[in-house]
């Protein structure tokens, strides 16, 4: 019993300090923060976690396990590439509404802030955007191989202008408080997919 409910305040803790770390940034949030956020002293904390930075890799985890879960339930029942590709869309839109995530997309926080500060959070944010990368490459490479789109789209070139074009507009969306900046953007990979891809959307 002893156990479980460590296990669930160490839980607690991670949920709370993903919301902190992703609305605040992860330098500037302090253990303070944490403390006001999960009601628990500072000793309450560090009997879970060694380091703040410890603690932030959990936050961060926690952020792409949840994001994970959102990609999932847009994908799900989805066929072909242009519905499939805006459904991965539709989660950014959710970002920019604030709908879900607080603070936008925890991958682009992190890499901005990241940068030579943090390096292991830094690589942690790399890996994550590879594994959004290669969502949408697959998508791409599962219609070319089904004659859904043509064997000569270039792939990687498809994947970059739809991942910085969502990142991009989320940035937006979130420095003007406006999700207009989010509609735009899809409007535009909606005319994008019907060019480069060959998509009736």
């Amino acid at each position: 019993m002893t156990n479980r409910k460590g296990e669930r305040t160490k839980e607690l803790i991670v949920r709370k300090a993903s919301a902190v770390f992703n609305c605040q940034g992860y330098m500037a949030s302090s253990i303070s923060d944490i403390m006001h956020e999960t009601g628990l002293g500072k000793g309450g904390i560090y009997n879970h976690f060694e380091s703040k930075e410890e603690l932030m890799l959990a936050a961060f985890a926690f952020s792409l396990q949840t994001m994970g879960h959102f990609y999932a339930q847009a994908l799900a029942g989805k066929h072909g590439c242009a519905q499939s590709l805006l459904s991965l869309a539709s989660v950014f839109e959710q970002m920019a509404q604030r709908d879900v995530l607080p603070g936008g997309c925890p991958i682009m926080n992190a890499a901005i802030e990241a940068d030579d500060a943090i390096p292991l959070l830094l690589e942690k944010a790399s890996e994550a955007m590879t594994h959004v990368s290669d969502m949408v490459r697959l998508i791409v490479n599962t219609a070319m191989k089904t004659g859904e789109v043509a064997e000569t789209v270039d792939t990687e070139y498809v994947t970059t202008v739809f991942i910085s074009t969502l990142e991009g507009a989320l940035m937006l969306s979130k420095l003007y408080r406006d999700a207009t900046h989010m509609t735009r953007a899809i409007k535009h990979l909606k005319s994008f997919f019907s060019m480069e891809l060959g998509l009736t959307v």
